[in-house]
C-alpha cells in the first residue's frame, strides 16, 4: 500500500461530523433560533437582493413595484441574479462531487444490483449526473450497452433530470424546504417505481441493437488531485451556463408576464386549485416545450403566485423537464416505439398523480 493509499485508508469518517451538524441546526431550530430559516431568506431566497432590485426600480427608475412595468423589471433583474447566482456555485459544487463519479463508476456501481435495489440504487445515482433528459441519454446507450437491466437504465434515465440537486435547492429558494424535499421523494419514488415496471416487462426487444454493440470503455481509476476537480467543476459550471442561459432568461421572461399582466382571475379560470383539469391541461402544456429544470422553475413561481396549485405547477416543470419534445426524439433513434410509449405513459400518469397529490396536500406543506 502506498502512503496515499494508507493515509486515505486511515482518513476518519466524515458523516459523524455531517450529521452532527444537522443535529446542531435542529436543535437552534427548536430553542427558538431560526437559523435555517435566516439561511433559506438570505442565502438562498436572496431577500436582500429583492430589497436592493426594489430600491434601485424605484429609487433609480422611478417605477414602483406594484405597478405592471415595475413588477416585470423587478421580477426579471431579481430572478435572473438569483438563478444565476444560485446555478452557478451549485453547479460547482455538484460538479466537484460529480468528478468522483465517472461514467464508469456510476455504471460499475449500478451493476451490483438488480431489482429493486438496482432500481433505488439507480435513482438515486441519477440525482448526481446531467442536468436534462437529453445528455442523459447518452450514459443510458453506455448503461446498456454494458449489459445493465432495462430496469435499473430507465430509473436512472426519469430520475436524472428530474431530482438533480441543484433544482432541489433551487425549489427550496423559491417555495419551501418541505416542498423541496416532498418533490424529491415523489421524484425518487416515480423513477423507482417506473423503472420497475418496464424492467418487469422485459422490452428489451424493443432497444434497437446497435445498442448493445456500442463498445464500452474500461473504468480507469480517477486521481484527479484537488486542482484537476476544481477545473472540471469550473469547466462544468461555464459548459452548462453557456447552454441553459436562454432557457433561464426565457422563463424568467414568461415569469415575469405572468406575474404582472396577466389577471389572476384568467389564470385561475383555467388552472386554478379547484379545476378537476387543472394537471392534465398544465402536463399537456409542458410536454411538448423543451427547457431546462431552470427555465421552468421561473414560470411554477409565477403560477403559484397567481393561485395556480403548487401539484398543477410542479405537473407543468416535471412535464416540460422529463417529456420535452427534443429528448423523446433523441431516445426514438435508441429504442423502438412500442417502449418508447411505454416510458411516455408511466411518466406522465405519475407526473398527473404526483400534481393531484401535491394540490391535495398543498396546506400541510406550508
Amino acid at each position: 500500500m502506498t502512503t496515499t493509499d494508507s493515509a486515505v485508508a486511515h482518513t476518519p469518517p466524515r458523516w459523524p461530523w455531517v450529521l452532527a451538524g444537522f443535529a446542531v441546526l435542529w436543535a437552534t431550530e427548536r430553542a427558538g433560533l431560526p437559523v435555517l430559516s435566516w439561511a433559506n431568506a438570505q442565502l438562498l431566497r436572496m431577500d436582500w437582493l429583492s430589497t436592493l432590485v426594489r430600491i434601485a426600480v424605484e429609487g433609480g427608475l422611478g417605477l414602483p413595484v406594484s405597478s405592471p412595468l415595475g413588477g416585470s423589471i423587478h421580477f426579471f433583474v431579481y430572478d435572473v441574479i438569483k438563478l444565476f447566482v444560485l446555478l452557478s456555485t451549485l453547479i460547482f459544487c455538484i460538479s466537484y462531487v460529480q468528478s468522483y463519479f465517472p461514467p464508469e463508476r456510476t455504471r460499475d456501481l449500478l451493476g451490483r444490483y438488480t431489482g429493486v435495489s438496482g432500481s433505488v440504487a439507480a435513482a438515486l445515482l441519477g440525482t448526481l449526473t446531467p442536468f436534462c433528459s437529453c445528455s442523459s441519454i447518452p450514459l443510458f446507450i453506455g448503461f446498456t450497452s454494458a449489459g445493465l437491466p432495462l430496469g435499473i437504465t430507465f430509473a436512472f434515465l426519469i430520475s436524472s433530470p428530474l431530482v438533480d440537486l441543484a433544482s432541489v435547492i433551487l425549489l427550496a429558494s423559491i417555495f419551501n424546504w418541505t416542498v423541496a424535499l416532498a418533490y424529491v421523494v415523489v421524484g425518487l419514488v416515480l423513477a423507482i417505481v417506473g423503472g420497475l415496471l418496464i424492467g418487469h416487462l422485459r422490452m428489451e426487444r424493443y432497444i434497437e441493437p446497435f445498442v448493445f454493440s456500442a463498445p464500452v470503455s474500461a473504468t480507469q481509476a480517477q486521481r484527479l488531485t484537488r486542482a484537476e476537480r476544481t477545473a472540471y467543476a469550473r469547466d462544468q459550471v461555464l459548459d452548462i451556463v453557456r447552454r441553459v442561459w436562454p432557457y433561464v432568461l426565457a422563463g424568467v421572461g414568461i415569469g415575469s408576464a405572468i406575474h404582472n399582466w396577466i389577471p389572476a382571475s384568467w389564470v385561475v379560470a383555467t388552472l386554478g386549485h379547484d379545476r378537476w383539469w387543472a394537471v392534465l391541461v398544465a402536463t399537456a402544456i409542458g410536454a411538448p416545450m423543451y427547457a431546462d429544470i431552470f427555465g421552468a422553475l421561473p414560470i411554477a413561481e409565477a403560477l403559484v403566485a397567481k393561485g395556480v396549485g403548487l401539484g398543477t405547477a410542479l405537473a407543468f416543470m416535471m412535464a416540460v423537464t422529463a417529456l420535452s419534445l427534443p429528448s423523446l426524439i433523441m431516445l426514438k433513434r435508441v429504442v423502438r416505439a412500442p417502449l418508447l410509449a411505454l416510458f411516455f405513459g408511466i411518466v406522465t400518469v405519475g407526473i398527473v398523480i404526483i400534481g393531484y397529490l401535491f394540490n391535495a396536500i398543498a396546506p400541510a406543506l406550508g
